[in-house]
């Protein structure tokens, strides 16, 4: 389920081992997501427009667009 009020560009809502849905650099235009689990934030400014940027425990890097639940 998709939580609505945390969509991911504020840095406070995101923690190591949450479920999240990303969009990876090369799929932007497509805004096609990718789901998976958090295993590093990378952005370190408190909030970013187009979503916080992670790394996924599969090694792939992205833009964060849902917060799963």
């Amino acid at each position: 389920m998709i939580n609505t009020e945390l969509d991911g560009r504020n840095r406070k809502d995101i923690q190591i081992g949450q479920d999240v849905e990303i969009v990876l650099k090369h799929h932007q235009r497509t805004g096609e997501l990718t789901e998976g689990i958090v295993k590093r934030i990378l952005t370190k400014s408190p909030n970013h427009p187009h979503g916080i940027k992670v790394e996924l425990e599969s090694g792939e890097v992205g833009r964060i667009k849902n917060i799963l639940t």
